[in-house]
């Protein structure tokens, strides 16, 4: 029996995760800011991430097109406890990513960007 999409975003979240130790979280949002998909730690409010992903891409295309920057890849927030890493996933949808504050961010970069890769065609 085939996987269905919701299943296959489920894997791709939770293969994600699995890469590295330092990533506490992920969600996909549709570009409406409800949630398609998401592996977050109990605790953390779905409905409050998907919105907030959603609002923050938003502003973050209109930062980069109005500032000459191109088009939106990725919008970072660093905190003092961590990052949020939100990402445009084709034209609707968000992947918002919560890594740890000793989190190694080159290599979450990487793996950010191939799930990216992998989760722009089920979208």
């Amino acid at each position: 029996m085939s996987k269905t999409r919701t299943d296959q975003l489920l894997e791709r979240l939770r293969e994600l995760l699995a890469s590295s130790g330092d990533i506490e979280g992920a969600v996909i949002v549709s570009v409406d800011g409800l949630s398609i998909a998401s592996s977050l730690q109990a605790g953390v409010e779905e409905d409050r991430v998907s919105a907030m992903s959603a609002a923050m891409l938003s502003l973050g295309e209109r930062i980069s097109s109005e500032l000459g920057r191109g088009e939106l890849e990725q919008v970072q927030v660093r905190g003092i406890n961590g990052y949020v890493l939100v990402n445009a996933v084709g034209e609707e949808a968000v992947l918002t990513v919560l890594a740890r504050k000793e989190a190694r961010l080159g290599l979450i970069l990487l793996e950010v960007s191939r799930t990216v890769k992998d989760l722009t065609p089920l979208i």
